[in-house]
């Protein structure tokens, strides 16, 4: 039995609620269960010096937890000086992960950043910012579209990203943080909507895991995702 009592192929509740940003091209408020991710993507006429003058365009992001989106406080990593090591590599998971479904001639010459700020964690808040984020994208380049700023669809392809696990010996989907913080196995899944893989990642927590359960965890996770771009589709519309 799952601490949630949910099946163990049943997503939390997902909810993705766009136009929350007044000033934002692309904005949304992405809910995973208790995981709550603002979203927002902004476009600007310019790319980094690496790229400049390629014609190509750029996707970044970055990525922060508020201060109370945990049990306790934490501090701003801005007070700090500097950020964490963690913070780094999801925002550099979030950006490279949102590449993977955009034509980056079609873009153009031009960034579009997307910010995702945790309001409230309870597992897989990479994950929801990925989700969120490619929303965020997707209302920020109709924008361009509108405009005439872009000629064809730079979007190749819905991005989503949902976790999954071993759990008490058992293959689920979702995992919230009591799952999480138990998990014996404990991966994340990105993909496309048309079910080519851009990242994986999995680990050990505390038992191995064989090739049969990854291919399981691999299936429970290509289900989730689908229902994930679903809800993309329709937020976006």
């Amino acid at each position: 039995m799952r601490p949630s009592g949910r099946k163990l192929s049943e997503m939390r509740a997902v909810s993705i609620e766009t136009g929350i940003s007044k000033h934002a091209e692309g904005s949304c408020m992405i809910r995973m269960g208790d995981t709550h991710v603002l979203c927002t993507a902004t476009i600007e006429d310019r790319v980094p010096p690496f790229i400049k003058g390629s014609g190509l365009g750029w996707v970044t992001a970055e990525y922060g937890m508020l201060p109370r989106s945990t049990t306790s406080r934490m501090r701003r990593e801005s007070s700090a000086g500097k950020q964490q090591g963690r913070t780094v590599e999801i925002q550099r998971l979030i950006g490279r992960s949102l590449r993977a479904g955009v034509d980056r001639v079609a873009l153009g010459e031009r960034q579009v950043t997307v910010d995702c700020d945790v309001i409230q964690a309870d597992g897989g808040t990479r994950c929801a910012s990925i989700t969120g984020g490619w929303v965020a994208l997707r209302l920020a380049v109709n924008q361009l579209m509108k405009a005439g700023d872009v000629i064809s669809d730079p979007l190749v392809s819905p991005v989503a990203a949902v976790s999954c696990g071993i759990y008490a010996g058992q293959a689920v989907l979702d995992l919230d943080y009591p799952e999480d913080s138990e998990a014996g196995v404990d991966g994340n899944f990105i993909m496309r909507g048309d079910g080519q893989l851009i990242e994986v990642q999995m680990s050990a927590e505390g038992s191995t895991f064989s090739r049969d359960q990854m291919t399981e965890l691999l299936g429970l996770a290509d289900a989730g995702v689908q229902e994930l771009v679903s809800l993309q589709l329709k937020a976006a519309e």
